[in-house]
C-alpha cells in the first residue's frame, strides 16, 4: 500500500473505533425503526392464517394443561412422551399461552418479539464496530432473508435459537472490547440457553467466539484463562440444567424422552440431536438419500446454492465471502486487539461454521435450519461492505473489489430468479439494470467529497443495496402475502415459489423416508391444496393438506397448527372416543407423533404417541401397554393405515404390541357409532381394550 493512501485506509479501517460514542446521524434511528416495522409486518401479517407446526402446537397446548408437561416438553398432557427437542422454546410459548390463552397470536407473540430483538441486537453490535450505515445494511439483510421470514412466522424453536446465539455473539464482542467479565458470562449463558433450545446446534458458532476472545482480548493471558474458566462453568450450568434435572427424576415418574433410544436426555444430546444430525442415523436418515438429502438436497459444499436452498439463504453469501476476505486484508497489520478484525473473524467464523455444518450434514437437514446462517451473512454484508466502500473511494488498487462483489450478487440473483418459471419475470432484468446503473454511479461519483457529487454517490450506493435485496425481498413477501410460498406449512416452512424437488423443501413432491414430518395447517381446517407424503410411521400424513375439521384460530379460536389427523382420523372418531373415554387418562394411542399431535390439537385431550416422531422411540412396550390398560388409563389403540409401524417399522417390539392388540382388543365397528358417519378410517382400525382383556 502506498504511503499516500495508507493514512486514508487507516482512517477508514481504524483499529478499535468506539463508534457508539460518536454522534449518531439523524437518519440512523428512523432507518432502524423502519426496518423493524418492515420486519414486524413480514413476521406477523396474516399470522392467524399461517401454518404452524402441529407437533409443537400440541406440546404447547399440553404445557398449558399440565406444569409437568410444560417442564418436560411433553407432547401430551398425560406425559407419556416428550418432543424430540429440549423444552425452552415450548416453555416460552407455553407461558404466553397460560397468561393470554391458547391461540396462534398468543403462541407466536414471544417468537415475533424475539425475531425483532435479534435484528436490534445485530444492528447494535455491528454499529459499535463498523458504524451506523453498516448496521442499517446488516439489519435490512437479516430482516429480508427469505428463510428467516418463513421460520419467524412458525412455532419451530429456531427463532429463539438464533436470538440467543446472536445475543451471545454480541456479548462476546462486548467482552473483547471492554475486558469485563460480566458480558463474557452473559455470552456463555446465552449459548447455554441456545443449547436448551436446540441442543448442539446452539454450539456451532462457539469455536469462533472462543477464538476471538482468546486472540483479541486486551487482558493478560492469566486473566483470560480465569475468565474463560468461569465462562465454561456458566456455559455448562446453563446448558445441562434441564438434562440433569430430568435424570434426577426416576424413569417411572417421567415421560419417555422423545428422540432418544433409551428414554434419557443424555442420549438425546449425544445421538439424535448430536452427532446423528451430522453423520446420519439415530433416527436422522443418512447421507444424501436419507433425511438430509430428501429435505435439502445431497450433502456437499454446494448445497446452499442448490434448487432447494438457493432461494432461501444464498442470495448474499457470495458478497459476504468477498467482504470477509477483503475486510481482513484491509485490516492488514492492525494490532492484535483490533476490534474491526475481531468482529470480522467472529461473524466470518459464524458464517463458515454454519455453512460447513449445514452443507455437509448427512442427517436430517431441513431448509429452515439455514436461518442460523443469516446473522453472519448480514453482519459481513454490512460491516465488510462498508470497509470495501471506503477502500473503493481511497485506493485505486481496491477500486474493482466492491463492484465485483455487487456484480456477482446481481448475477446470482438473476440466476435464482430465472430458476422459477413464470414468477415475477420482470424482476431479474430489473435487478441487473438497477445494479448496472448503480455501479456506473459509483465510478462516476467515486471521488465526491461534498455537495451534489457526494449525494449522488449515496444514491448510487442505495440503489446497489436495493438491487441486492430485491430478490430476497420478493421471496420474503411471498410468505405473509400467500403469493407463492413454498414448502409444507409449519412443519417445514420455506419462502418463495417452488423450485426444488426435495420432499420437505419447496416444490416437494411425494415422500418416503422416516424423517418426513407431519402436517401443520392453519387452524384446524384442511387446506384446499398442498402436498402430502408419508409420516414418520409410514402413514399417509400430510404436508400442507390433510383431513380433519375445526375452526381456524383467530383471536378466540383454538388449535393453531392443528390439522389433518394422519391416517384418516376424523372428527367423528374424536367425538366417539370422547363419548366413550370412560375416565381414561389418554383418549387414544397411535403409532407416531404426527398423528398424535394433530389429534391432541383437535381434541384437546392427551393422546399417546407410541413410537415418537421418527418412529424409532421405544416408548411403548407390551408390558407398558398392559399396565395402562389394566389401570384403565387407556382404552383405545389405533392400528393400520400405516400407523402400526414403530421402531424400525417392522421391529419385534411393534409387532408384539400390534399382535397383542389385535388378539385381545375389540375392533370398533361402524355400528358402534351414534352418528351416520363411521368413526373408523378405511385405512385404520381402532381397538377397544379393557382391564379384563389383560391376562
Amino acid at each position: 500500500m502506498t504511503s499516500a493512501t495508507e493514512p486514508q485506509l487507516r482512517t477508514a479501517v481504524p483499529p478499535s473505533p468506539p463508534q457508539e460514542e460518536t454522534a449518531a446521524p439523524r437518519w440512523s434511528l428512523p432507518v432502524l425503526l423502519a426496518i423493524l416495522a418492515l420486519a414486524a409486518v413480514l413476521y406477523s401479517w396474516n399470522l392467524s392464517g399461517s401454518s404452524l407446526n402441529s407437533f409443537y402446537s400440541a406440546a404447547v397446548l399440553s404445557g398449558t394443561q399440565s406444569w409437568k408437561a410444560w417442564f418436560f416438553g411433553s407432547l401430551d398432557a398425560g406425559n407419556f412422551l416428550t418432543v424430540d427437542k429440549p423444552p425452552l422454546a415450548l416453555m416460552v410459548m407455553g407461558l404466553s399461552c397460560r397468561v393470554f390463552g391458547y391461540g396462534t397470536w398468543q403462541m407466536m407473540a414471544p417468537m415475533v418479539v424475539a425475531a425483532l430483538a435479534t435484528i436490534w441486537i445485530l444492528h447494535a453490535s455491528v454499529k459499535r464496530v463498523f458504524g451506523h450505515a453498516a448496521a442499517a445494511v446488516a439489519a435490512l439483510v437479516l430482516a429480508l432473508t427469505p428463510i428467516t421470514v418463513a421460520i419467524n412466522r412458525d412455532n419451530n424453536p429456531d427463532t429463539l435459537l438464533v436470538f440467543l446465539m446472536v445475543s451471545g455473539a454480541a456479548l462476546a464482542l462486548r467482552a473483547v472490547r471492554s475486558g469485563r467479565l460480566l458480558p463474557l458470562l452473559g455470552s456463555a449463558a446465552c449459548f447455554g440457553l441456545a443449547f436448551n433450545t436446540k441442543m448442539l446446534q446452539g454450539y456451532i458458532a462457539l469455536p469462533a467466539v472462543f477464538a476471538v476472545y482468546v486472540y483479541a482480548s486486551r487482558l493478560g493471558w492469566r486473566k483470560k484463562a480465569v475468565n474463560l474458566a468461569l465462562a465454561t462453568v456458566a456455559l455448562a450450568v446453563s446448558s445441562f440444567w434441564w438434562a440433569a434435572a430430568v435424570s434426577l427424576v426416576p424413569a417411572s415418574r417421567r415421560p419417555y424422552i422423545g428422540g432418544s433410544t433409551d428414554g434419557t436426555a443424555w442420549n438425546l444430546i449425544m445421538g439424535y440431536n448430536g452427532l446423528g444430525r451430522i453423520l446420519g442415523g439415530e433416527g436422522n436418515g443418512g447421507g444424501g438419500g436419507g433425511g438430509g438429502g430428501g429435505f435439502s438436497g445431497t450433502a456437499g459444499l454446494g448445497r446452499m446454492f442448490n434448487d432447494i436452498l438457493g432461494g432461501q439463504i444464498s442470495w448474499l453469501i457470495p458478497f459476504a465471502g468477498i467482504a470477509l476476505v477483503g475486510g481482513l486484508v484491509l485490516c492488514g497489520r492492525a494490532p492484535r486487539t483490533d476490534l474491526t478484525r475481531a468482529a470480522l473473524v467472529l461473524w466470518g467464523g459464524w458464517t463458515a461454521l454454519h455453512y460447513l455444518t449445514f452443507a455437509l450434514a448427512e442427517g436430517t437437514m431441513h431448509p429452515y435450519y439455514t436461518t442460523a446462517l443469516a446473522p453472519g451473512v448480514a453482519a459481513l454484508c454490512g460491516g465488510g461492505g462498508v470497509l470495501l466502500l471506503r477502500a473503493f473511494r481511497t485506493d485505486r488498487r481496491w477500486v474493482w473489489v466492491l463492484p465485483l462483489g455487487l456484480g456477482v450478487t446481481a448475477v446470482w440473483a438473476a440466476v435464482l430468479l430465472r430458476r422459477v418459471s413464470g414468477w415475477n419475470t420482470w424482476l431479474w432484468p430489473s435487478v441487473l439494470v438497477v445494479m448496472a446503473l448503480a455501479l456506473v454511479g459509483l465510478f462516476v461519483f467515486r471521488s465526491g467529497a461534498s455537495g451534489l457529487r457526494l449525494r449522488l454517490l449515496a444514491v448510487s450506493v442505495a440503489a446497489a443495496v436495493v438491487a441486492a435485496v430485491a430478490g430476497p425481498a420478493a421471496y420474503a413477501w411471498s410468505v405473509p402475502s400467500g403469493s407463492g410460498g413454498g414448502g409444507m406449512g409449519g412443519t417445514n416452512p420455506t419462502a418463495g415459489p417452488s423450485t426444488g424437488s426435495g420432499f420437505g423443501g419447496p416444490g416437494g413432491g411425494g415422500a418416503g423416508g422416516r424423517g418426513f414430518p407431519g402436517g401443520g395447517f392453519p387452524g384446524r381446517e384442511a387446506p384446499s391444496s398442498g402436498q402430502s407424503g408419508q409420516a414418520p410411521d409410514g402413514s399417509s400424513g400430510s404436508g400442507s393438506s390433510g383431513s380433519g375439521t375445526s375452526a381456524r384460530p383467530g383471536g378466540t379460536g383454538r388449535a393453531p397448527g392443528g390439522g389433518g389427523m394422519g391416517a384418516g382420523a376424523s372428527s367423528e372418531l374424536v367425538s366417539y372416543l370422547k363419548k366413550h373415554q370412560d375416565g381414561a387418562k389418554w383418549l387414544l394411542a397411535v403409532s407416531g407423533s404426527q398423528s398424535a399431535a394433530q389429534l391432541i390439537v383437535s381434541s384437546e385431550e392427551p393422546v399417546i404417541s407410541m413410537w415418537g416422531w421418527s418412529g424409532s422411540d421405544k416408548a411403548m412396550t407390551l408390558a407398558k401397554l398392559k399396565e395402562l390398560v389394566e389401570k384403565g388409563e387407556l382404552h383405545y389403540v389405533q392400528l393400520g393405515g400405516g400407523m402400526g409401524g414403530g421402531p424400525g417399522g417392522d421391529s419385534s417390539l411393534s409387532s408384539e404390541v400390534t399382535a397383542w392388540v389385535q388378539k385381545h382388543g375389540t375392533a370398533v365397528q361402524d355400528s358402534d357409532s351414534d352418528s351416520n358417519s363411521s368413526p373408523q378410517s378405511s385405512q385404520a382400525t381402532v381397538y377397544r381394550l379393557d382391564p379384563s382383556d389383560v391376562g
